[in-house]
């Protein structure tokens, strides 16, 4: 597709995960099991936790609302991926690109400040459990929450509208199933230093400060675990944290893997198979990881679920 301007370009070619029709079908498959369950999984957290009156706490409300975020960002990119697949069709438009990635940008910003939020949440349970009720208040939770959107969605619309003013020229090809920016600052026939440095400093305040909050919550946390004397205590403490840190992990480490590094030092092949992880895996794992490991939440799933099959 020739031009010299963006909006020459009407539309991007997404090459997704595999040119082989074998591997094909495979990953179809793969991908609408996973969104299924993602779907799914995600879905009974919100309900098990708003049928649930035991479960109206402020880690509960937060715990809810990374479902429904983590919902949102699966739907962002693999319907489009299965739709694709069924019509034979490989195109998404301009316009539509974008979108794709403004609430990429969005949702993602979204993840990484719950993830904040959640561990400064445990810091208060665990370091100041007698004051817990008084600072974590319903106010502050929601102040919290909403806080997060109005911050995640202006950064997004900053992105969006810094490639929005980028020309492409005849390439349109994205080696990738989405839409996501290095690929298409690779593609972009325009001055992207503006856009490379934004992601650099920016984007990385954005993502780096919830990170280093995470951090201090969580040497504060060790601290007052390692003071309480019996072993049982310490235990349980700290597993009321794993789970947490389990999925931080996953998270930081793929963002961290694709993102903050020179467009140089990229490949196709490493930056899907990253990006697989944190947009298809990463939301899929995440209710297995909270609700295995929590036996409150165990309980409220099985009474949701039991009254949903009694229902019918």
């Amino acid at each position: 597709m020739g031009g010299t301007n963006q909006s020459s370009v009407s539309e991007f070619l997404l090459l997704g995960l595999s040119r082989q029709p074998e591997q094909q079908q495979l990953l179809f498959l793969l991908f609408l099991i996973m969104y299924l369950v993602t779907v799914l999984g995600n879905l009974l957290i919100i309900l098990a936790i708003g049928t649930d009156s035991h479960l109206h706490t402020p880690m509960y409300f937060f715990l809810s609302s990374l479902s429904f975020v983590d919902v949102c960002f699966s739907s962002t990119t693999v319907p489009k991926v299965l739709a694709n697949h069924i019509l034979g069709s490989q195109t998404i438009s301009f316009s539509g690109c974008l979108t794709q990635m403004y609430f990429l940008f969005e949702l993602t910003d979204m993840d990484n400040f719950l993830l904040a939020v959640m561990a400064y949440d445990r810091f208060v349970a665990i370091c100041h459990p007698l004051h817990y009720t008084t600072k974590m208040t319903h106010k502050l939770c929601a102040l919290l929450v909403v806080g997060s959107w109005v911050v995640a969605s202006l950064n997004a619309l900053l992105h969006t509208l810094l490639m929005a003013r980028l020309s492409f020229c005849a390439d349109n090809i994205i080696p990738h199933f989405f839409c996501d920016v290095t690929p298409l600052l690779k593609l972009s026939c325009s001055d992207t230093h503006l856009n490379e440095l934004m992601i650099l400093t920016e984007g990385a305040v954005i993502m780096v400060t919830p990170f280093v909050c995470i951090l201090i919550s969580y040497i504060h946390i060790t601290s007052a675990v390692l003071r309480v004397s019996s072993t049982r205590g310490r235990w349980k403490a700290f597993s009321t944290c794993s789970s947490h840190l389990a999925v931080v992990g996953l998270f930081y480490g793929t963002i961290i893997a694709v993102y903050f590094n020179p467009s140089s030092a990229h490949s196709s092949e490493k930056d899907t198979a990253a990006t697989v992880l944190y947009t298809v895996v990463t939301p899929m794992l995440n209710p297995f990881i909270y609700s295995l490991r929590n036996r409150d939440l165990k309980g409220a799933l099985c009474k949701a679920v039991h009254r949903k099959i009694l229902s019918f």
